[in-house]
Parts: structure tokens; C-alpha cells; sequence
């Protein structure tokens, strides 16, 4: 059995990878922890979890927290990771954060989009970048690993066939993404109160969202050569999904069909990547509480563009499940194992 900690398991990331990893068959969860809810049993926290797991919340210690497990999941909020896990990584234990602490490999980029000075930035050169469906191998190999965020999952899977086989102009790219107030964090904040989200779209952070360098910096790979992305998310009253419509003006014409066919190509043997048939496009019901990807697409050949969308679980394969996805490759199991769930519809 792997024996893994989770760290910050009070949030809904956190509380996501418990109910995964609860009914994982290799895996068995031996430590939680949580700052404000230290010495606090599970279940009086999460009630969902009464007879199912008996567990006490720990302080975060880096030292202790790495004792006697093989995987220490980190949930806890941005700028948190960065000053515990160098302790960690010193260790024998394999690190899988799910904040955005080691996904940016510039130090500068830490400066410019989350105001801090990165203490452990020699660690970004290592860390490895967990989008299993482009970076497999490095995933398998990872002592540390940087579980992508929810957006930056929808729009580089929605976008990657296209920038890789140069099919579109790499300037001039639009990602609009909507998504459910879970991805804002457990935290209270005034917009997230039922009254002034419910019945209301709202965009946010516009021009100006943390998420957009790790677009670019995942999608510059693909390309081989530095790009930029106008990338615009909204909040909107569910609690969970992110849905991604992107759009690009192609280098030459092509039909929606010769496109689809080169994602079928591209995400061939990726068992969590949907490829819609033509004028068939994502819901997030069909994802929600799993984690696909559903990607559909259509050429508008009066503009020259094309409209890629995508639909993810932002806690599922745009948290949790995904950070289960990479701790499968990471310890030799399949990749599917303890995530082979159909969406929760209705």
C-alpha cells in the first residue's frame, strides 16, 4: 500500500483527494493536517467522512509530516508550499503540490503575478510540471511535482494539438473561461456570498490573473518560442466545473473534421481526454466529480478561426484527481486506477 499524508485538508482541494483517495485500492491515507483545525477529528469537520475515515488533524510539521509516508500531497494555499517543502524534499518522500509554488520557472514570474520573493526558487529548475498528458515520462520520474491549476488544464489541453502542429497564428490567442465558485477557495470572501454570486456572471482579474504565465509558459514549450494569451476567467453561480472557449485564427484553412482527427491523434492513449465528434460540445455535467477532459471544436470558416472548448471538474481533473493521476505514474500504477468514475448527473 502507499502510504500518503495530506497536507491542508481542510479546504475543498483538500477534501476532494480524501474522498478520492479514500477509495483508492493502493493507497492508504495515514496523516491530515491543518493549522486551524489542529487536533480536530475529520469527521467534525467533514461530516461526509463519519465511519468512513478516523483520522485527527496534525499541525504541519515538514519534518514529522514526512515520516513513515510515501506521498505528501500539499493542499494549501499559494505562498504556503514554497516555505515548507524544501524540508520536505530532503527526504525519501515524493512531494505533490497542488498550489501554484513550483509550476512557474522564472523566479520573476512569482514577483509579477503573486507579489512575493520565491524562498526555494532553486527548486523550480527540478520541479516537474504535472500535465500528464504532455509530460508523462518527467511525471513518472518527479520527486517533486506541480500539480497544474484548474484553468491552465482546460486551456492548455484545449489548445496543445493546435500550437504543436503550428495549425494556428500564436498571437492574437483569446481563452475565455468560466468557473465555479469552488475554485475560489473555502476562505469566505464578500463576492463569494450566496446573495452577490447566485444569479450573477462576473469576470475577475482581468488581463491581471495568476494563471495566465502558466498558460503561456506550458503552451511556449509546445511551440518553441515565447507567446502570449489573452486569457479572461468569470465567475459564475455553480459550484463546480470550469468551461474554456478559445480562439485562434488558423495558419491555413482546414475543416472541423481534419482538426478533430488531429486531436484523436494527439490525445491517442490519453484515458482521461474526450474528444467530442463534430457539433457535439463539452457540458460540464458530463465531468463533474470526475476527471475528464472534454474537448470539442469547430472551424468557422467565414472568420478564419477556430473554437476550441473544453470542460473540466475544477477539483476533480483540476485538482484532485489529477494530483492522483501523477501519484499513480509517479509509483508504477496504472494511470487510471482509483479514478474510473462517471460524472454525478443530475
Amino acid at each position: 500500500m502507499i502510504k500518503v499524508a495530506v497536507a491542508g485538508a481542510t479546504g475543498y482541494t483538500g477534501s476532494e483527494l480524501l474522498r478520492i483517495l479514500l477509495n483508492h485500492p493502493k493507497v492508504e491515507i495515514v496523516r491530515i493536517t491543518s493549522e486551524q483545525s489542529a487536533g480536530a477529528a475529520l469527521a467534525g469537520v467533514f461530516p461526509q467522512f463519519k465511519g468512513l475515515l478516523e483520522l485527527t488533524y496534525e499541525p504541519l510539521d515538514p519534518v514529522s509530516v514526512v515520516q513513515g509516508v510515501d506521498i505528501v500531497f500539499l493542499a494549501l494555499p499559494h505562498t504556503e508550499s514554497m516555505k515548507v517543502t524544501p524540508r520536505m524534499v530532503e527526504s525519501d518522500v515524493r512531494v505533490i503540490d497542488l498550489s501554484a509554488d513550483f509550476r512557474l520557472k522564472q523566479p520573476a514570474h512569482y514577483r509579477r503575478w503573486y507579489h512575493v520573493e520565491h524562498p526555494a526558487s532553486a527548486l523550480l529548475a527540478t520541479s516537474v510540471y504535472g500535465l500528464p498528458e504532455l509530460h508523462r515520462q518527467a511525471v513518472i520520474g518527479a520527486k517533486l511535482l506541480a500539480n497544474p491549476g484548474c484553468y491552465p488544464t482546460a486551456a492548455i489541453l484545449a489548445l496543445a494539438p493546435l500550437v504543436q502542429d503550428r495549425r494556428i497564428e500564436l498571437t492574437g490567442v483569446v481563452i475565455d473561461a468560466k468557473s465555479g465558485v469552488t475554485g475560489a477557495g473555502k476562505t469566505p470572501q464578500p463576492h463569494l456570498h450566496f446573495p452577490e454570486a447566485n444569479e450573477s456572471l462576473m469576470a475577475y482579474r482581468v488581463g491581471a490573473h495568476q494563471h495566465t504565465p502558466e498558460i503561456e509558459q506550458e503552451l511556449g514549450l509546445l511551440a518553441g518560442t515565447e507567446l502570449y494569451v489573452n486569457f479572461t476567467p468569470h465567475l459564475i453561480p455553480m459550484n463546480r466545473g470550469v468551461y474554456c472557449t478559445a480562439y485562434a485564427a488558423l495558419r491555413e484553412p482546414a475543416s472541423t473534421a481534419a482538426l478533430l482527427e488531429l486531436y484523436g491523434v494527439f490525445y491517442k492513449a490519453k484515458p482521461f481526454i474526450r474528444v467530442l465528434p463534430a457539433d457535439v460540445y463539452p457540458s460540464t455535467r458530463h465531468v463533474r466529480g470526475t476527471n475528464y477532459c472534454d474537448i470539442g471544436l469547430k472551424v468557422d470558416e467565414r472568420t478564419g478561426r477556430v473554437i476550441v472548448l473544453s470542460a473540466v471538474d475544477n477539483l476533480v481533473k483540476g485538482a484532485a484527481g489529477q494530483a492522483v493521476q501523477n501519484m499513480n505514474l509517479m509509483m508504477g500504477l496504472e494511470e487510471e486506477t482509483g479514478l474510473r468514475l462517471p460524472s454525478l448527473v443530475p
